[in-house]
Order: C-alpha cells, then structure tokens, then sequence
C-alpha cells in the first residue's frame, strides 16, 4: 500500500511580500509582537521569516508505517539534539538597522522540531501509531498501580511535612513490572466477536507505559473534598456516612473532566502551552524506554544517572527526616536565641518567616513543588512577590502592630481569639451552623499577619488573570476559537491526527452523571447549600478554565481560585460552613480536575496516545481514588489516636484541614460581611482587588515598547498566585525552591545546557522518588509499629524547643485585646 503524505502548500516567495512596498514595521517585528507573550519563546532564536506554515512531513523519511504517517529515526537524546537544531549554525543570521537580530530558520527542522527547548529536551517526534496501546497488562497495571498510589498519597496528605509520591515513581515501578507481565503472560491469541486479541501482544512499549504513568497523575493530587469531610470530623463533630462521603467524591473529581473537551484547542494543542510539569513524565518515560537493557559509553546515561540519584535520595532523607531532624528545619539563629521573639518571629521555619536560605530536606525545599520544573521566570516573579510581600511588608505589618498582629505568631495557618488562643470553631457552632449569640459571647476572629495578607493577595492574582488574559492573550483565544487540530502546526500536532478524537457527548454524559450524583448529595444529606448555588459555582469554574489554564500551562503555577469562591459564597449563603466548603470545593475543584485532564491530554500528546484511550484510563482511575481516598480517610480517624490534633506524636497533623476550617468559620460562618466589609479590621485587604487589576497593564506597555527587555517576564498573575501557598508553607519552603531553581533553571540551564536538557528532569524525578520511598520505611517501619521507635537527641529537639516552634506571640495580655463589642 502506498504511504499517504500529510502535506500542505508552500506559499510562494511574493505571496509573502507586504503590498506596500516600504512597509511601515520591519517584518521580524510581527514575528516578535507574535511571540512577545509567550515567555518561554526565546526571541533570539530563529524566526521563521520564510513561513513555517508548509513542509512536506516526509521529506526527512527514513522510514513510514503503513498508516502513512512518519517516523523520523532519530535518538532522543544525540548529541545533535541536545545540542538543539534551534542553535545550530545551519540558521542564516540577518541583521540591519531597521528590524531585530533574528535568524531565519530552515524550514523543514522548524516543522519537524518543537521550538521549545524543554520540550525538546523531554520529548521525542516521532511515532509509531501501529504500537499496541489498549492491552491487558497496561490495564492491569494501571488499576493496581494507581489503587496503591492513591492509598498511600491521602495517608501522607495529612502528615507535616507532607509528600505526595509522585506519579513518577509509579513510572519507575511500572516497567520492570511490565517486563516482568511481558515474559510471564501467553502470547496465544483470542478472536472475541471478530476482535483478535492477547494477554502478550508483544514487548511492553512506552505508550502502554505512559497510560499507566497518565491513571497514576488522576490519583496523585489526592480528592479534595475528603478535606471537607475531615474539617466536618474534627472540628465540626459531625458524623458523615460513607453515601454522602462517596457521591461527592465522585461528583467533585469527575465534573470538571466534562469541561475540559472545550479546553482542547487552546491549552493542549498550540505548541506555546508546554505544561512544564508534563515535560517531566516525558522526559522519563522516553529515558527509560531507550535506555532499557542497553550501555551508554560517550557519557552516563540518564537511566543509570537517575538510579544513583534514587539511591542517594533514598539513604540521605533518613538523616533530615527520621535521625537528625533538625537538618529539615535548619532554623539555626532561632537555636542561638530560642525565647527571643523577634528572632524567631523573622528566622523561624515554623511559625516565623523563614528568613534564611538552608534546609537539608527535599520534601521541604519542594513543599511547594519541584524548583527543577517550574520555569525559572516564572520562579523570578514568585521570589520577588514572596520578598516584598512577606519579608519586606510582612515585618512591617506585624511590628507596627497593625490587625493586633502582635498577639499571635506573625506566620500561621490558624485563627486566634481575642485573648491570644487558638479560635476554638465549636464555641460558635450549632449543630454545623453559625451561632450568632455564641458568637457574641466568644470572640471576634483574628489572623495572623502572613494569612490576612495572603487574602490579599490572592485577590490580586483574581482580577490580575483576567486583566493580563485580555492584553496578552486575547487575539490568540480568539484564533483558538477557529481553529480545529488540522490546523496546528506544531510536528506533535501533525502526527496526532491519525487517532479518533473524543466525541463531545463523552465530556457531556459525564457532567450529567457528576451533576445528579452532586444534586443527591447536598440535597439528601443536608448540607446547607441550595441547588441554585452550586450551579453558579460550575458557571463561575467554567469562565476560569482557560485563563488559569493559560497560567497553568505556560509557568506550572495554578491560580488559587479558593478564595473568590469564598467571598461569593459568604455573601450568597451566610452562617452555614459546611455549604460554604461544598461550594468552594466544587467551583475550584471543577478548575483544577478540568485542568488535571488537560494537562493528561499534553502527556499524551506528546507520546501520541489514542485520545480514547487516554480518556476511559483517566475516568477509571479517578472513580478508583475516590472509593480508596474515603476509605483510608475512614481507617485514618478509626485508628490513629489523635488524627488532625496540633500534638498528635508522628505529625499528623493536617494543616491542610486546620486552613479549611479556619476558611470555613471565616467565609461561611463569621462571614466575609464581619472580617472585610466597610467598617471591618481587614476591610483594607479588598484593595487588593484593585491593584490585582492595574498591575498587569504597565508592565504590559512597557514589554510591547522594549521587547527584548525584562518587561516581557514579568507576570503579575503568577506574581501574586504563586504565593498561594504561604500559609501553610512557610518562608524557608520559598527561600530554598527559589534559590535551587535559580542554580538549575537558570545557572546549569543557561551555562550547561547539555547537563541541564539531559539531567535535569530525571535528577528532579530521583529525588522525589528517594523520598517518598523513605517516608514510607519510616513510617511503616519505625513510626506506626507497637507506638513507634523515637530517637531523642539534641539533633531532634534543639528546633522544637524554641518560640518559633511553640508558636509563641510577640505580645501576651492577661485579659484581651481587640475592639470591645462585636457582632
């Protein structure tokens, strides 16, 4: 049969002449303007003057499948390509008075390279469309592999610090797994109604690997409405049945999956949405694969360097996180000075700033994710935001007394009463409702200076992604809009056009099904919150999905949208937090899912696997992870004394809950009207609103004036939404991820390129995977069993007896403090 070509017409030369023969910009700078918000495109590369928009893809064919699309035979990792074709002399540098320093690219590596060096660093292009995807082992695997993930990652979620083991490790584990099914399972073949199938079609290949790798990531981000149900258990004593646990879980994760179809064509197919944190699998899952079996001599291979990483990870964090603890929390100057307030209140690593730059701990260096993915600009607007927010405004804020900050620890995760105490939420509750006349009788509710300040900032990062999404990515939404998959340019693109697409009414059938099953959870089991509510939390999820997927794409930083859904919802349905929670929870959950199978779609993109396939493996392994979730949930409160206490012994402690809850009083019980309207203490903190909104626009002008200046870095949204984190992560948790990142991201990436495209995403693999497997043996091994074995030494106490840790205020008072009446 002969091979069908996938081509499109060359333009002629004059066809691309402007008409007016002296044209009023110089060409390169369309090319520019074209490009200027897409951070992560280097404007000094080649420019595709000549027109990338036509290339025949089997011009550079060695050799082609029989469904007629290429298959370019080249090694991932060559010394060309990592030497990148982008930077290769072949490129024609023009130069004159009138335009930029651009160099035109050769037309056919442009279409057959992604422009991006992080892509081409983790991900191949090439396919094999004939590779056997939908097999039994991969299903096999993937079902077991992602049932154990899920257990273990929602036991951890709770513990401080905690680390979710990553859908990475699972990689690892999953292909001497399939090997292993590979040469134990028949090769005999079954005909079933006309399907010829077998239990071994062959050698375990990356795409059943990469499926796998895909159910792993659904399960890996926890289900987050077991939150809820926590802060219901331990702070509102209520009890939940397993019904009303079970048909909100599957609501909440599988809803936002019915959206994201729409989400295809603006964040999974333009080449410009990278999805760094995708780039990580890919780079592993190709490293594995062409490595399997084999000896690399010019250099160490990835395979082998990832296997030392692994190991020295694994034996180190015994050190910071069972032996010698205080390397985690390195807090040094608060050891010399352990009552001083002030230094502990701007040195400490628990309840202080973290004003220091050391931890010898992993997990606390990536608490807020690995510096080794995130973009090192999009890194550079986190430090400034978080040095100016927390270690230049913060100190003022808390010295100068402002909120009564005084009286409380400058950095915390909790609420505090009037008498300096942690806000007990049962003294103003009635059977999960707000108590107004307990209210009254109690405490007005006070926060600690890095929490009221975080509101704020959060409603900068709220109106600054809409603000920014206008200037920066109008014209290219509205292009999107037009646009089908045929219409990409992209090599990855191009050759997923040879599998069928998801149908739209797959999205649509599982909305309707998560919609009815959210309907009969709140309304059954009493809630608090009407309908009518929870659809305008789905509509206001559904005008966020592209922006903050936009975001979410380009840097890896996701726009906490926790916060508009608590304002809206204190006001729409007052004095009821258990309603306020479920609202939250379904208008950010919806976003993040719906992002979550966006950013899935990118992996599999990027390996070429079918869409179908992809879709059915994400949808099983998130019904899984919601019955495993709310089911160790239940063993966590069952048998482990203490659960969600402030000294329970093996830190499990959930902060996580402790923020909801302190959320929960707040926004749907105090409600926003007492904390933040006219006339309230934290009333200033809505002009964040406002400055969120003007900050985007003159750091837009000033890009659009010098486009190759650092104005086109800047991004207030990420600015102001990376700091979402903070509390209860805490300064050293920024501290060290900026300063690793800038050594990785910016020093390795800008000096040792080669080290960086051929290390770094496997170093960042390694070590998470080093750790999550010795916070396992520790706990499992040393912690749990018969009350555990504890080593008491000067190395494991020498933090914990100091104000930081203690969580001690800066000012104490007998009586109270605070305004005299309330309501």
């Amino acid at each position: 049969m002969e091979a069908k070509s996938s081509s499109f017409s060359l333009p002629f030369p004059q066809m691309l002449r402007q008409r007016n023969p002296v044209p009023d910009v110089p060409e390169d700078v369309g090319y520019i303007k074209l490009h200027l918000n897409d951070p992560n495109w280097d404007l000094n590369q080649a420019s595709p003057t000549a027109s990338v928009g036509s290339v025949e893809l089997n011009d550079k064919i060695e050799r082609t499948s029989s469904s007629g699309y290429s298959f370019r035979s080249t090694e991932l990792d060559t010394e060309s390509q990592d030497d990148s074709t982008y930077k290769d002399s072949t490129y024609k540098t023009t130069s004159s008075s009138s335009r930029a320093h651009l160099r035109e690219a050769d037309i056919e590596e442009f279409n057959d390279e992604s422009p991006y060096a992080e892509v081409r660093a983790a991900v191949s292009n090439i396919d094999d469309p004939l590779m056997p995807v939908n097999t039994f082992r991969m299903w096999f695997l993937g079902i077991v592999l992602s049932f154990i993930l899920a257990g273990l990652n929602h036991f951890f979620e709770e513990r401080y610090p905690s680390l979710a083991i990553s859908a990475l490790v699972v990689q690892l584990i999953a292909l001497p797994l399939g090997k292993f099914l590979e040469w134990l399972l028949p090769t005999k073949r079954f005909n079933t109604f006309g399907y010829v199938w077998s239990l071994n079609p062959g050698p375990f290949n990356i795409k059943e690997h990469t499926v796998i790798t895909i159910m792993a990531s659904a399960v890996y981000s926890d289900v987050y409405v077991t939150t809820v149900f926590a802060t219901q258990k331990a702070f509102f004593n209520q009890s939940l049945t397993f019904a009303y646990q079970i048909l909100l879980a599957l609501s909440t994760q599988l809803l936002g999956y019915s959206f994201a179809g729409m989400t295809r064509q603006f964040l999974v197919w333009p080449a410009s949405m990278i999805w760094p944190g995708a780039l990580v699998s890919c780079a592993l899952l190709n490293t594995l694969h062409k490595n399997f079996g084999k000896k690399e001599k010019r250099h160490m291979s990835r395979e082998r360097f990832f296997l030392y990483v692994f190991i020295a990870s694994t034996v180190w964090y015994f050190f910071p996180g069972y032996i010698f603890t205080a390397l985690s929390v390195f807090n040094w100057v608060c050891w010399i000075a352990p009552k001083n307030p002030t230094v502990n209140a701007l040195f400490g690593y628990s309840t202080g700033l973290g004003m220091g730059f050391l931890t010898f701990d992993w997990s606390m260096i990536s608490w807020i994710g690995s510096p080794l993915v995130t973009p090192w600009w999009a890194e550079a607007n986190i430090a400034v935001g978080f040095v100016f927010f927390f270690w230049f405004l913060a100190p003022i804020l808390y010295f100068k007394n402002i909120f009564f900050a005084k009286y409380m620890p400058i950095s915390a995760a909790g609420a505090y009463d009037n008498t300096g105490a942690s806000y007990n939420i049962s003294e103003i509750i009635t059977n999960g409702v707000f108590d107004e006349v307990k209210y009254r009788a109690y405490s007005p509710m006070f926060l600690p200076t890095t929490f009221s300040l975080a509101y704020g900032i959060q409603f900068a990062a709220i109106s600054a992604v809409f603000v920014h999404t206008f200037l920066w990515y109008r014209h290219d939404i509205a292009r999107q809009l037009r646009r089908a998959l045929t219409d990409e340019r992209d090599v990855h693109a191009r050759l997923m056009m040879v599998y069928a697409d998801v149908p739209w009414w797959w999205y649509a059938s599982l909305g309707v099904i998560s919609f009815i099953l959210g309907v009969i959870g709140i309304e059954v089991f009493g809630t608090g919150l009407p309908v009518w509510s929870f659809v305008i939390s789905i509509l206001i999820a559904v005008v966020f999905i592209i922006p903050v997927g936009m975001i979410r794409a380009i840097t890896n930083q996701l726009l906490p949208l926790n916060v508009i859904m608590e304002v809206l919802v204190g006001y729409m349905v007052p004095g009821k937090p258990v309603a306020m929670m479920l609202f939250k929870t379904y208008g950010f959950i919806t976003v993040t899912q719906s992002l979550s199978l966006a950013s899935d779609m990118k992996i599999g993109h990027y390996m070429k696997i079918p869409p179908r396939t992809l879709f059915v493996a994400q949808t099983l392994a998130t019904v899984i992870t919601c019955f495993v979730c709310v089911g160790v949930q239940i063993w966590q409160f069952a048998n482990i004394p203490d659960f969600c206490q402030a000294d329970q012994k093996d830190y499990f402690t959930c902060p996580d809950v402790d923020t909801f809850a302190t959320a929960s009083i707040i926004w749907g019980g105090i409600g926003p009207q007492r904390l933040f309207s006219p006339g309230q203490i934290y009333n200033p903190m809505l002009w964040f609103f406002l400055i969120g909104a003007f900050a985007p626009i003159p750091f837009y002008l000033l890009a659009r004036r010098y486009p190759y200046s650092i104005w086109r870095y800047v991004n207030t949204p990420v600015l102001f939404a990376g700091l979402g984190q903070m509390p209860p992560a805490s300064g050293i948790n920024y501290s060290s991820w900026v300063m690793v990142g800038a050594f990785f991201q910016w020093f390795m990436r800008r000096f040792h390129f080669r080290w960086w495209m051929r290390y770094n995403y496997i170093l960042s693999a390694a070590l998470d995977s080093g750790v999550a497997l010795t916070l396992i043996l520790i706990f499992w091994c040393l912690q749990y069993p018969k009350g555990g074995v504890s080593i008491n030494w000067w190395g494991n106490t020498v933090w914990q007896n100091t104000y930081d840790t203690l969580g001690m205020p800066f000012l104490t008072t007998n009586t109270s403090f605070g305004p005299l009446t309330w309501s």
